[in-house]
């Protein structure tokens, strides 16, 4: 199963300047949760902007450079995302967790089969989105309202939508 996994504004933000433009710890405590013991993948920018390879997961890389001497070792790299699409031929009931960035999820929307998505109720200055996506297509399967406190200061949702219609 592919599953998208993000964390966006109400005007589908999902980032600023190669960076997150909130602190929600509940957000990334709910990454944690779904992402041990799974493989993430993400884009050459969104591994930059981690730093490091996350501890407990398979951490793969898309980066269109052939050189996969600029990751750490054990970061696995692929070149497309016809790999993420076999790899869920080959095992269905695996869950892989896409993570970004932008052009990611863009390339690997009309593939996924789940999203997760923590949708914080507020406006934010951005310059990387989370692509428009169609409600015929997706249910919304389940929806929590997330703790706001001082630690966490927005009004925000746990989200997950499951692909209805395939195109």
């Amino acid at each position: 199963m592919i599953s998208l996994l993000v964390a966006m504004d109400r005007n589908h933000v999902i980032g600023h300047q190669n960076d997150l433009p909130w602190h929600l710890p509940n957000d990334l405590k709910f990454f944690k949760k779904k992402t041990t013991g799974h493989t993430i993948i993400m884009g050459r920018k969104t591994f930059v902007s981690i730093g490091k390879p996350l501890p407990n997961r398979r951490n793969v890389v898309i980066s269109k450079q052939r050189s996969d001497s600029e990751f750490p070792d054990g970061m696995d790299v692929i070149h497309d995302i016809g790999t993420i699409i076999d790899w869920n031929h080959q095992e269905p009931a695996k869950e892989l967790f896409v993570i970004g960035g932008e052009e990611i999820f863009k390339q690997v929307l009309p593939h996924a089969d789940r999203m997760y998505i923590t949708l914080i109720d507020d406006a934010f200055q951005g310059d990387t989105y989370f692509p428009d996506f169609s409600e015929i297509e997706w249910q919304l399967s389940a929806r929590e309202k997330g703790e706001k406190d001082g630690e966490n200061p927005y009004d925000y949702f746990f989200l997950q939508y499951d692909r209805q219609v395939r195109k």
